[in-house]
């Protein structure tokens, strides 16, 4: 018996759903230059993987996520992602990425290994980021250079594990980057919350994420008794939720150490309340939802949420207010229609299936 082995049949093309994010990717600002057929092809997915033709076009510059094949003007994707066009600039934007130190970012990161008069820190980096010895406050903001014995209390100023708000001050040619922790606004990280976020690698592109060009650094007035609770927006992903602590007003150097005190690198958690525990995890799971929801996260949107989860906990009242994921939520979201014009149904659906009530068992990391 004979045996036919038949081509395999074409794949067919699946246009997914044009939006006002991905209209926004298709328009360029000279409309009269018109890419090749793959390219249309790409544009109707808005996706390309590694090593697909973008275009043919010689008059097309390539960007960052493209390369040029060998002895070929022909412009391939290097990594999995969408088609941004800058005038004649083509780049890909990854859906999931690294997050790429730039100088001027601020960043939260964790201590991960102390050196020789410097210190190792996570950023969520292809390379692990240098935090120098010579470039954090000493304690009373005593202004003098680095000594041996400072050296030999490398681990009273940060050890493995501690959390800290920095500044990127450098980039290396190997890509690493190198922090910073010389303002007041910077240091050790104590009395929170620690959380990761998966936003596009952090890089807050227009599929959500944390914008680096937004307030990274704001208080959020809490209701029930929570008080204020601060929240740091690190662009590489990382956040942290604590509770408010006054600052000084800005000082000069001159000043400094009548500011800066020992018990900025203490590790001793402060008691904290009950009520500002549970907004703390109110706060985290709006966040959460956010990242869930594809949105955006900075100031105004967090915001937001945060007031749409306390009108949704109201609702939830006689469900008893404590929990909204499961068959819990279905009532709720049902009931929850009427905040069409605040936010987004899938930000809505998210902030009734994330645990945002979970309250009361709101935990703290050091």
């Amino acid at each position: 018996m004979a045996i036919t082995i038949l081509p395999p049949a074409p794949a067919e093309i699946v246009e997914s759903r044009t939006t006002q994010h991905d209209s926004d990717f298709d328009l360029d600002s000279d409309s009269d230059v018109d890419m090749d057929a793959p390219t249309k092809r790409t544009q109707q997915r808005h996706l390309v993987t590694p090593g697909e033709l973008v275009t043919n076009d010689p008059q097309w510059m390539r960007g960052h996520g493209t390369y040029n094949p060998s002895s070929s003007s022909s412009i391939r994707s290097a990594v999995f992602g969408t088609i941004l066009k800058t005038n004649k600039l083509l780049s890909i934007i990854p859906i999931r990425a690294r997050y790429t130190p730039e100088i001027g970012d601020l960043v939260v990161g964790r201590i991960a290994e102390v050196q020789n008069r410097r210190w190792r820190v996570d950023v969520a980096a292809p390379l692990m980021a240098q935090l120098p010895l010579a470039a954090i406050n000493l304690p009373g903001g005593i202004l003098r250079r680095r000594t041996a014995v400072d050296e030999l209390n490398i681990r009273t100023f940060f050890t493995e594990g501690d959390l800290l708000v920095a500044e990127v001050q450098n980039i290396h040619q190997d890509g690493s980057a190198s922090l910073h922790t010389r303002s007041l606004k910077y240091g050790k990280l104590r009395n929170g919350y620690f959380m990761a976020v998966s936003g596009a690698g952090g890089q807050g592109t227009r599929r959500g994420g944390i914008a680096r060009s937004r307030r990274q650094v704001f208080t959020v007035h809490t209701s029930r008794g929570g008080g204020e609770v601060d929240v740091i927006l690190g662009v590489n992903g990382y956040v942290w939720i604590s509770s408010h602590v006054e600052q000084s007003k800005e000082v000069g150097l001159n000043k400094l150490e009548e500011v800066a005190s020992t018990e900025m690198y203490s590790s001793q958690n402060d008691d904290i309340s009950v009520e500002t525990r549970r907004e703390i995890a109110r706060v985290a799971g709006c966040i959460r939802a956010l990242i869930e929801a594809g949105k955006r996260v900075d100031e105004e949107l967090i915001v937001k949420a945060y007031d749409a989860s306390l009108e949704l906990d109201e609702e939830e009242m006689g469900m008893g207010g404590e929990y909204l994921g499961g068959d819990k939520a279905k009532p709720g979201y049902m009931q929850s229609r009427r905040h069409s014009d605040v936010m987004a149904p899938e930000l809505r659906e998210s902030l009734l299936t994330t645990h945002i009530g979970i309250q009361l068992g709101g935990t703290l990391s050091a």
